[in-house]
C-alpha cells in the first residue's frame, strides 16, 4: 500500500490529508447532531452550507491536490473494493481515533451511553448508507478492519483495528499478532545470478497479473533461497513463515488467513511458506492457507504439493559453477578478508594459521569441490568479511565453503574432524596405493567429468564410491579420516540406527536426507559396519524383501550421482551381493597386521609428547591384536603412567602390561605366554 519511490513525500503528504478529511468528517458529524436536534433534514443542512463545513471541504480538496497518488484511504477502499459508505465508517472510526472532538459528538448522539461511533450512527449520518455494509462476510467485518463490540449489531461501539490505522498513517505493517510468525526477508545485496533471475522475472510475470496463483519453488535447499528470490523480484515486503509454526488450531488458522491477506493487500506483502521439514500436517496447513486467502503466495518444499487452487511449480537450481564463480567475486569484489587473499593465502605467502601452504585454494577450486547455493555464498562472505582478526579460520575461501556446506548435515549424522595423516595409517603397500588413488580422483574428479567432458557424455557411475573390508580395528575409520584431512574436506560417520526404519519408505527418504545435505560440499561419508544395511539382497517372497531391496537399489543409484566419495564399512566382505560390489569404484581390503605392521603401529601410537621409558615396539609386537586395539592400549597405558605419584614417570612394559590384560579381559581372551615373553 505504501509507495516504492519518494515514500517520505508521500507519506508527508497523506498525513496533511488524513488530517483534513478527519477534520471534516468531525464538521459533518456536528452539523448531523444539529440536524437531530433540529429535526430537519440531511439534504437541508448540506444546501445551507454552512462557513465552517465549506472551509473544510476547501482544506481537503487543497490536500487532495498535494498528494503524489491516492490516499491510503483510497488504495485501502480500492483493494477490499469498498464502497463510498465503507469507506466513509473507516474514516468515521479513524477520526474517533485521531480527533478528541468525534468522542464527545459519538457520546451526544448515544445519549451518554458511550463515545464511540457505531453502525446505527454511520447509517444515520453517512451519505449511501447500506445494510449489507454490517455483514460478516462483508469487507469490513471479514478482513477485519473494523472491531465490533459488545451489544446489539447497530448499538456496540466499533473501533478501526490497530494495523488499519497503521495503514491510513502511511506506516509499514506488520500486524503485531503475526509478528510472531514471520521473518522478514531483505532484498539480497548482490545482484542474482541469471538462473535465478529469471525465476524472478517469472514471478513478478505471475503477481502482474492480478490472479494470484500459488507459486511453488522447489528443489532441495530452496529454503532461504526461494524467500531471496521473491524478495527481488517482488520489490514489496517478503515475509517467510515455517509451515512447523503455522497454528495449529483452525480457529487460530483462520485469523492468521485473514490477518495476512489484509496484510497482503494493506502492504502488497509476500508471503513465503516454508514446507522443507514439515511432514503431512505441516503441508496439510499450508495446502489450508492457500485455499484460505486470495493473494499471492509463494511455497517452498523439496517436492511440489498438491495445493487446492491454481498454481505454478517451478524448479530452482544452486546456480551453475561459472555463476558461483562470478557470485564470490562480485560479493567479495576483490577485498581481503582477515589479511588473507580469495586464493586462501595469507598475504605474506602463508597459510591461515601460519605455516606454509603447498596449495592455495583458489575460487576456481572451491567452486569445483563446493556446489553452494546464492544465500550460502552471499552469508558466507558477509559472515567472513565481519569477523575480523579474531577468527582466522573464516578467512580462506576453502575453509567458508566448507563450514557453510555443511548445513543440515550435523543434523543428520555425526561430523569427525579429520585430524589423522598418512603418517598414522600403516598398511601394506598395495593397499595404501590405492588409498592415494582413492584421493586422487576426488581431487581430479572435476578435471576428468568436467573439463574432459565425461559428464557430458553421461551422469551415471561419477560418483566415487569405496568399500572398505577386514576385521574391527585395521584402520578402515583411520583411513576415511586420512582421506577427508588429505583433501580438506569433511568427514560424516552416517549412524545406520538412524538411517534404518522398518517403516516402508522410511530408509530412503532418510538417505535422500543425507546425501542432499552432503552434496552442497561432497563430504565424505562414512557408512561404518554397512553390511547391516547393504547386505545380500534376498529373493522376493513379500513385500518386506521387495523393500528391502529398493532401499539397496535407491542406496546405489545415490552412490553412483554423489558428487563426494561414499565410503562403506564391513567387516564381512562375503555377507555383501557381488551386483552391489560390481557397482562400487574400489574395493580395499584391510588385512589383520602382521608383526613387522604391528610394530610400525607402535612405534607411532604414543605422541612425541609422551615419555615413553623402556618401551620395546619389536616385543610389543608380539601381542596378536588389531591397530584400534593398540590405540586403547596406548591411551589406557598412559593413563596409568600419569596417575603415578612421579609426576615424570615414562610409560613403561609393566603400564603396557596392565593395560593390555585389561583390553584383552574385554573379548575374554587371556594373554599367552608367548605374546608377553621377554617382557620385564
Amino acid at each position: 500500500m505504501t509507495a516504492g519511490a519518494g515514500a517520505g513525500g508521500w507519506v508527508e503528504a497523506n498525513h496533511r490529508w488524513l488530517a483534513a478529511a478527519v477534520a471534516s468528517m468531525e464538521v459533518r458529524l456536528r452539523g448531523y447532531l444539529g440536524l437531530l436536534d433540529g429535526g430537519g433534514s440531511v439534504e437541508s443542512v448540506a444546501a445551507a452550507g454552512p462557513v465552517e463545513a465549506v472551509e473544510a471541504a476547501a482544506r481537503l480538496d487543497e490536500a487532495a491536490a498535494a498528494l503524489p497518488g491516492p490516499s491510503a484511504l483510497d488504495r485501502l477502499a480500492a483493494a477490499y473494493r469498498l464502497s463510498g459508505f465503507e469507506r466513509d465508517v473507516l474514516l468515521l472510526l479513524a477520526a474517533d481515533e485521531l480527533d478528541s472532538r468525534v468522542g464527545a459528538s459519538c457520546a451526544a448522539a448515544s445519549g451518554g451511553r458511550h463515545d464511540h461511533p457505531t453502525f446505527g450512527l454511520a447509517l444515520a449520518a453517512l451519505d449511501g448508507p447500506h445494510w449489507s455494509a454490517t455483514a460478516p462476510g462483508a469487507p469490513l467485518r471479514a478482513a477485519r478492519l473494523v472491531e465490533v463490540g459488545d451489544g446489539r449489531l447497530t448499538g456496540a461501539p466499533l473501533h478501526l483495528d490497530e494495523r488499519v490505522l497503521h495503514c491510513l498513517l502511511g506506516l509499514p505493517g506488520p500486524d503485531r499478532r503475526l509478528l510472531p510468525y514471520l521473518v522478514p526477508v531483505h532484498r539480497p545485496a548482490a545482484p542474482l545470478p541469471a538462473s535465478l533471475a529469471a525465476v524472478g522475472t517469472r514471478l513478478r510475470g505471475i503477481w502482474a497479473t492480478g490472479e494470484h496463483p500459488v507459486a511453488t519453488l522447489y528443489g532441495p535447499e530452496q529454503r532461504d533461497l526461494a524467500a531471496t528470490v521473491a524478495a527481488a523480484a517482488a520489490d514489496l515486503p517478503v515475509y517467510a513463515v515455517s509451515a512447523a509454526d503455522l497454528p495449529p488450531g483452525a480457529a487460530d488458522r483462520e485469523t492468521f488467513a485473514r490477518l495476512w491477506e489484509r496484510e497482503a493487500l494493506l502492504d502488497g506483502a509476500v508471503l513465503v511458506a516454508d514446507c522443507h521439514q514439515g511432514g503431512p500436517a505441516e503441508r496439510a496447513a499450508v495446502a489450508a492457507l492457500v485455499a484460505r486467502v486470495e493473494v499471492p503466495i509463494v511455497i517452498t518444499a523439496a517436492d511440489p504439493l498438491p495445493l487446492p487452487r491454481a498454481g505454478v511449480v517451478i524448479e530452482v537450481g544452486r546456480p551453475r559453477r561459472d555463476e558461483q564463480r562470478s557470485l564470490w567475486r562480485a560479493v567479495l569484489d576483490g577485498a581481503v578478508l582477515n589479511g588473507a587473499g580469495l586464493d586462501g593465502t595469507g598475504l605474506d605467502g602463508t597459510g591461515l594459521n601460519g605455516a606454509a601452504r603447498a596449495e592455495p585454494r583458489s575460487i576456481d577450486e572451491a567452486t569445483m569441490q563446493f556446489d553452494l547455493g546464492y544465500v550460502d555464498i552471499a552469508d558466507a562472505a558477509g559472515a567472513a568479511s565481519a569477523a575480523g582478526e579474531g577468527a582466522p579460520e573464516h578467512g580462506g575461501i576453502w575453509e567458508l565453503c566448507r563450514v557453510r556446506s555443511r548445513s543440515r548435515l550435523d543434523e543428520l549424522a555425526m561430523r569427525i574432524e579429520p585430524r589423522a595423516r598418512w603418517r598414522d595409517l600403516v598398511l601394506p603397500a598395495d593397499q595404501s596405493a590405492i588409498l592415494r588413488d582413492i584421493a586422487a580422483q576426488v581431487r581430479g574428479r572435476s578435471r576428468v567429468y568436467h573439463d574432459w567432458g565425461f559428464e557430458r557424455v553421461s551422469q551415471r557411475g561419477l560418483g566415487i564410491s569405496a568399500l572398505f573390508c577386514g576385521p574391527s580395528g585395521t584402520g578402515k575409520t583411520l583411513a576415511a579420516e586420512v582421506i577427508a584431512a588429505e583433501l580438506g574436506l569433511d568427514l560424516y560417520l552416517i549412524d545406520l540406527s538412524a538411517v534404518v526404519s522398518k517403516y516402508i519408505g522410511e530408509t530412503e527418504k532418510n538417505l535422500r536426507a543425507v546425501f542432499d545435505s552432503a552434496d552442497k560440499g561432497g563430504a565424505v561419508l562414512l557408512f561404518d559396519e554397512a553390511d547391516a544395511l547393504f547386505g545380500k539382497r534376498t529373493e522376493v517372497r513379500d513385500s518386506h524383501d521387495r523393500y528391502a531391496n529398493i532401499e539397496v537399489s535407491y542406496l546405489l543409484q545415490r552412490m553412483e550421482s554423489y558428487r563426494g566419495l561414499a565410503v562403506l564399512t564391513t567387516n564381512l566382505r562375503s555377507a555383501l551381493d557381488q551386483a552391489f560390489l560390481r557397482r562400487l569404484r574400489f574395493v580395499v581390503q584391510f588385512p589383520f597386521p602382521d608383526v613387522a605392521q604391528r610394530t610400525e603401529i607402535w612405534r607411532r601410537v604414543f605422541p612425541d609428547a609422551v615419555p615413553t621409558g623402556d618401551l620395546d615396539a619389536s616385543r610389543l609386537a608380539q601381542l596378536t591384536i588389531a591397530g584400534g586395539n593398540i590405540r586403547n592400549i596406548a591411551i589406557a597405558a598412559a593413563f596409568l603412567a600419569a596417575g603415578d605419584d612421579n609426576a615424570d614417570a615414562p610409560v613403561t612394559m609393566a603400564h603396557v602390561l596392565r593395560a593390555a590384560r585389561a583390553e584383552y579381559a574385554k573379548f575374554d581372551k587371556p594373554l599367552t605366554a608367548v605374546e608377553t615373553g621377554g617382557w620385564p
